[in-house]
C-alpha cells in the first residue's frame, strides 16, 4: 500500500555510533514516513539492530541527530522517548515465562502509574489479540512463538505508542504464525501507527510494506517505496553481498 501524501514523523542525520572501538553506523542519514510499515533490511552487520538501538536511546551517538514529529530527540532516554509515543520490541523473546500472560502486560503498562488505565488498555490488546485473553492465566513461557510474539507487541501497545520500532518478528516462527503476526502489523499501521521493522525475509517483508530502506556498511544505500525496493535490479547485491535478486 503505497501513501498518497508524503509525511515525515522521524529523520536522522548523519548517525554516527558503535561499540567500544568498533564504529558501526557511518553516517546514516534517512527518513520515515508517518503511519506507514516501512522495512528495513541489509547484510549481517549493516547496522539495522544498532540504528534501532540508537533511535531508541539505548546506545549513545558519538555524533547526529535525530528528530521526531520536528523535535530534536538525540540523547534522550527510553523511558523519555516512551513518553513520547515511541515503544521498541527488540529481537528474540523478550518476556517473564514464569509470570502469567496477564502480569506481562501489567509489567509493560507499569510506567503508567495507573492500574486501572493499565486493565482498561490491556482490553485493547485483548481486542487485537483475543488468544492472549484465552490463556491471560497461563504462563507466558507455555505461549507458542507467534502467541509471545503478540504477547511482545501488545506491551509495547500498552502505551499506545505512535511509532513502533520492531526487530526480526519472524523469527523462529512457522510460516502461518509469521503471516499472523504480519497481519496484527498492518492492522496497527491502518490504525495510524508507524512501524519501523527489521526482517530477515525480505521479500515477504516489503511485500507487505509501504516502503523500504536497504542499509549497508552503517550508511543509507537505497530507499523509496517498497515495492521499488523489491523489484531493483541490484538489491540482491545490495543487502544479499552476491547477484541475488528479490522478485
Amino acid at each position: 500500500m503505497q501513501k498518497n501524501t508524503i509525511d515525515t514523523i522521524l529523520q536522522t542525520e548523519n548517525l554516527i555510533a558503535g561499540y567500544g572501538q568498533t564504529t558501526i553506523l557511518n553516517g546514516t542519514t534517512l527518513e520515515v514516513q508517518r503511519a506507514a510499515l516501512t522495512t528495513v533490511i541489509g547484510p549481517n552487520g549493516a547496522g539495522k539492530s544498532t540504528l534501532f538501538k540508537a533511535l531508541f536511546g539505548m546506545l549513545p551517538l558519538r555524533q547526529g541527530r535525530i528528530t521526531l514529529n520536528g523535535e530534536d530527540i538525540t540523547g534522550l532516554k527510553p523511558i523519555d522517548l516512551l513518553a513520547k509515543g515511541m515503544a521498541y520490541v527488540p529481537q528474540g523473546r523478550n518476556i517473564f515465562p514464569q509470570l502469567s500472560v496477564e502480569h506481562n502486560l501489567e509489567f509493560g503498562g507499569i510506567s503508567l502509574r495507573n492500574m486501572a488505565e493499565t486493565h482498561h488498555r490491556m482490553q485493547r490488546v485483548y481486542e487485537h489479540f483475543p488468544i492472549l485473553q484465552k490463556r491471560a492465566k497461563a504462563q507466558a513461557g507455555t505461549l507458542s512463538g507467534g502467541e509471545q510474539k503478540m504477547l511482545e507487541i501488545g506491551r509495547a501497545m500498552l502505551l499506545d505508542p505512535r511509532f513502533l520500532l520492531i526487530d526480526e518478528p519472524s523469527i523462529g516462527l512457522s510460516p502461518l504464525l509469521v503471516q499472523q503476526v504480519f497481519n496484527e502489523l498492518l492492522a496497527l499501521r491502518d490504525n495510524g501507527v508507524t512501524i519501523l521493522m527489521i526482517e530477515q525475509n525480505a521479500r515477504k517483508a516489503l511485500a507487505i510494506s509501504d516502503y523500504g530502506i536497504v542499509l549497508q556498511q552503517g550508511r543509507l544505500a537505497l530507499a523509496g517505496t517498497a515495492d521499488g525496493i523489491l523489484h531493483h535490479p541490484e538489491i540482491g547485491h545490495l543487502f544479499l553481498g552476491g547477484a541475488v535478486h528479490v522478485a
